[in-house]
């Protein structure tokens, strides 16, 4: 439906309804029938910095400062803020916190003031002729004197007025005051009819609406006329509406009166509609025609338990406590005060709270006209809540999801719309506080909702600085690189035109090839030395493997029992020894050849060569002993005759039948293991018959050891080392000795 047929119906008188809504019992009449009062000054105010939506402004008095009555005890900073004034002259006692009007029962900074009873104002400058001035003018005024709404939301009146100073299009001004028990604005209307409708023109020539509806319930007939008689009727118009909860409230309002629903997440001026409680219709007309800001406000107190129940002027800051006191409160034990009306209302944690500017109603009621809240109980699923809702929402779905916490459930199921009316709770059969669970819930949304702003605002705080570094950044370099090109032209000039950091890197360049060479040259020293340690590593192990192999076949020799095989002891001595000069043939083959028939053994005829001065101590003895051996079993096939010609005293069977000599052209290795065997059997046949002639012939024939001593260590060899080494290659030539010097005339001829 479009504007234009929407104002010709309004015009008509035409109303709507809206759906849901509750019929409580009104009990208004006990107030609404009683003058206004003003009441006296206390004798402590309090005064909250925050008693407005948004967020409190910046204090500006302190502790011990004298006050004037109307003057700003805060600054604002932020477009969501309103001052504060000192509702009367007086001293700033403290500013600290205080208990303040909540449900919660927390503290906060509070202003604390002593009245002096003077009541002394700062200067005033009135705008009588405000039509002169232009609309921000007055919206700045109105700011100045800190109004807030005064119906229960506080919303800052100027921050409305300059949103929707070019888009609006009715100004609806709001006198329904459904809820029950309050009447501050009936009362209002019927005193201060003038002044409201004085107020309505102010606000005319703010916003220059189309049309200005007053909308009023039924159940005030004295407001109606009192409000009828100071408006045209045409631009400003009284409209009666039925009674019914919540028709109060902004959305119901502007729906009854206009037909149109506010959409959701979206305010009434979406639809060209701004909403004003004629409480702060008054508090604008007082602050541009009078220069008075919000210090007092109309309070209902009703209830049983007051004496004289009835709507008062108190000032911003006044104790609750004190004043009950005022109106004759006789309190039951456990008293309950409520401040609002029962609907919307709470219960305060203790009396010393301050009155503030949303406060429209203090009640005291008895235990039988307010029974306490019943124990809750399981939803039964009746839907009667949802029947009641004025907002056409599911309250029975947004119980459950604001109780298990389902967030993006109870936001699914428009949960934000709630007005909190407590219509739904008023109707349940289980008496669940429906109310509660929305309010916590909504709380929860918003924390979780300044959360996600946080860390949205932190992000964007994060990437504006990694984009400033990295920009920083940019610019070092490009200053550096101007720098850096500035001294390279200063240079080449100062070097005759030759480029100073291309010669720089050739140089670098140069020394780099220096060092590589120098590196090449080191490794291959290093190889070098490297195989020259690994060859006489190489020669020092095979001379050990020979050495091993002799000292293997003289203990085989040595060890064999007498009840061995004398064959396979020879063919394992012979085995040993052929590998033994094997592994030396190439160094010592001139030694096998050397031995001479007329040295009695191979130790005397062939001395192992001396090792030369210089060489290391250890291995001069291992090659002594190397080449000792290896002369010694060349010598077996050659000085094999002289070694039997030696014993001619023995009386025995291997002296008196020589073994036959081997023929010049056999060879001389195939002969030694002859020999070998030969000598092994002869040796274990003599085991037991001719061991003391073995031991008679050593005085006549001397051994190895008196014949061939062993050979001197160079005068710059270890004489311990050297000493050991000979000691070992004496013991291997006796054992070798012991083995040779046995007759072998019987084995040969058996062979």
């Amino acid at each position: 439906m479009s504007l234009s047929r929407v104002m010709d119906k309004i015009l008509k008188g035409r109303l709507w309804d809206f759906h849901g809504g509750i019929h409580p019992a009104e009990h208004k009449l006990e107030s609404s029938q009683v003058p206004l009062v003003e009441v006296a000054l206390p004798p402590l105010m309090v005064l909250p910095l925050k008693q407005h939506i948004g967020s409190s402004a910046e204090v500006i008095v302190r502790p011990g400062e004298r006050v004037l009555t109307g003057q700003p005890l805060t600054r604002p900073e932020s477009r969501m803020q309103v001052p504060i004034h000192a509702p009367t002259s007086g001293t700033i006692q403290s500013i600290e916190p205080h208990t303040v009007a909540h449900p919660s029962g927390l503290s906060e900074p509070c202003i604390h003031l002593i009245p002096d009873g003077l009541d002394e104002w700062r200067p005033r400058e009135p705008l009588a002729e405000y039509a002169q001035l232009p609309p921000l003018e007055l919206v700045k005024r109105i700011h100045e004197s800190g109004i807030a709404g005064l119906g229960g939301a506080g919303f800052p009146t100027d921050v409305k007025l300059a949103t929707g100073r070019e888009k609006v299009e009715i100004l609806i001004i709001n006198g329904a005051e459904c809820e029950p028990y309050i009447t501050c604005d009936d009362r209002l209307m019927q005193e201060e009819a003038h002044r409201i409708a004085e107020g309505i023109a102010v606000l005319r020539h703010i916003l220059k609406p189309r049309l200005v509806l007053i909308a009023i319930e039924d159940n005030k007939p004295e407001a109606i006329a009192a409000m009828r008689q100071v408006v045209d009727g045409d631009s400003v118009q009284v409209r009666v509406i039925p009674t019914k909860y919540p028709s109060g409230a902004a959305r119901q309002l502007i729906e009854i009166l206009t037909g149109r629903q506010v959409p959701s997440g979206k305010r009434s001026l979406s639809l060209g509609v701004i909403m004003l409680n004629v409480g702060t219709v008054f508090a604008v007309r007082q602050a541009v025609l009078e220069d008075e800001p919000l210090i007092r406000r109309v309070v209902t107190l009703t209830g049983e338990r007051f004496a004289k129940p009835g709507n008062a002027w108190v000032r911003i800051g006044t104790s609750v406590r004190w004043l009950l006191g005022q109106f004759e409160l006789k309190p039951e034990p456990r008293q309950r005060i409520i401040m609002g009306g029962p609907m919307m209302g709470f219960t305060l944690p203790h009396a010393d709270v301050p009155v503030v500017k949303i406060t429209n109603c203090l009640m005291a009621p008895s235990e039988q006209e307010l029974p306490p809240a019943e124990e809750e109980r399981n939803c039964i699923r009746c839907g009667q809540c949802a029947d009641a809702c004025p907002v056409s929402l599911l309250p029975q779905q947004l119980y459950w999801y604001s109780k298990s916490a389902e967030h993006d459930k109870a936001r699914e199921y428009h949960i934000d719309d709630c007005i909190e009316c407590g219509a739904c709770a008023w109707v349940c059969p289980s008496n669940i506080p429906l109310v509660q669970y929305y309010r916590e819930e909504k709380a929860e949304l918003y924390r979780l909702d300044l959360e996600s702003e946080q860390a949205e605002r932190a992000r964007q705080r994060f990437e504006a600085k990694k984009q400033r570094l990295e920009q920083e950044r940019q610019e070092r370099e490009a200053r550096h690189l101007q720098a850096s090109s500035a001294r390279r032209e200063q240079m080449t000039q100062q070097a005759g035109g030759a480029d100073p950091i291309a010669a720089a890197l050739a140089r670098v360049k140069a020394r780099q090839a220096e060092l590589t060479t120098e590196t090449a040259t080191d490794a291959a020293d290093i190889s070098a030395q490297r195989a020259a340690r690994k060859q006489q590593a190489i020669a020092a192990q095979a001379a050990r493997q020979a050495a091993s192999t002799d000292t293997v076949t003289t203990t085989v020799q040595t060890n064999a029992e007498p009840s061995a095989d004398p064959r396979q002891v020879a063919v394992a001595a012979a085995i040993a020894r052929a590998k033994a000069r094997k592994a030396a043939n190439a160094a010592t083959q001139p030694a096998e050849h050397s031995a001479a028939p007329a040295v009695p053994s191979a130790e005397t005829a062939a001395p192992a060569p001396q090792p030369a001065a210089s060489d290391d101590p250890r291995k001069a003895a291992v090659a002594a002993a190397i080449a000792r051996a290896k002369a010694r079993k060349a010598a077996d096939t050659a000085t094999q005759p002289a070694e039997h010609s030696a014993a001619p005293a023995v009386p025995s069977a291997e002296t008196a039948a020589p073994a036959p000599q081997p023929a010049a052209s056999d060879d001389p290795r195939k002969a030694a293991v002859a020999a070998a065997i030969a000598r092994a059997k002869a040796r274990k046949a003599a085991d037991t018959a001719t061991q003391p002639a073995e031991h008679s012939v050593a005085p006549v024939d001397p051994s190895a050891e008196t014949a061939a001593p062993a050979p001197k260590p160079a005068a710059s060899d270890d004489p311990r080392k050297a000493a050991v080494a000979a000691a070992i290659a004496r013991a291997k030539a006796r054992k070798a000795q012991q083995g040779s010097a046995t007759p072998t005339s019987t084995a040969e001829s058996e062979e």
